[in-house]
């Protein structure tokens, strides 16, 4: 059996049904949302929206990196984003390590040295969440005006809290 064979078998029936809905590629509620890729988070779900509704941007910890600044300076200029919510979450892997775990975890299950890389792990999720919100709201490429928020999932109640307004 092939590495991929269960989610290629799964694609083969999802086209079954597949009907194109005819979206544009432009987010129809000129919303970005900046979340973890935790697999226990559904934004689209979580926040009442449909495909089509958001651009999505998926990274550990919901960090602010500077390809999260290059998608959302090609999100607003040529796909509709006109607001951006930063959205962390309760429970977060990245918050439970520090970067020296992460290249020690590295180095002793796999022998490499990984320490060119920065894993951004969080000691304090309130203070990295409203330090990421500010690298959107700075950019010098994104309007000065644009709406950005940052908020925490609650992946035990679903409820999302904003503490950057």
């Amino acid at each position: 059996m092939n590495t991929f064979d269960d989610v290629l078998a799964a694609n083969a029936e999802y086209q079954q049904s597949f009907v194109d809905p005819g979206l544009p590629g432009r987010a129809a509620k000129g919303l970005a949302v900046v979340t973890c890729m935790d697999s226990r988070i559904d934004p689209l779900g979580l926040l009442g929206l449909a495909p089509g509704d958001a651009k999505i941007l998926r990274t550990a910890g919901a960090r602010v990196t500077d390809d999260v600044l290059r998608s959302l300076v090609l999100a607003h200029y040529l796909l509709g984003v006109e607001r951006v919510m930063v959205l962390a979450h309760t429970d977060c892997g990245m918050a439970k390590a520090r970067d020296e775990d992460v290249h020690a975890a590295v180095r002793a299950q796999a022998g490499i040295d990984s320490r060119s890389l920065e894993f951004r792990t969080i000691a304090d999720q309130d203070a990295t969440l409203q330090a990421d919100v500010q690298r959107v709201r700075s950019s010098p490429y994104l309007p000065a005006d644009m709406p950005v928020v940052g908020g925490v999932y609650d992946v035990r109640t679903g409820a999302v809290t904003i503490t950057v307004p």
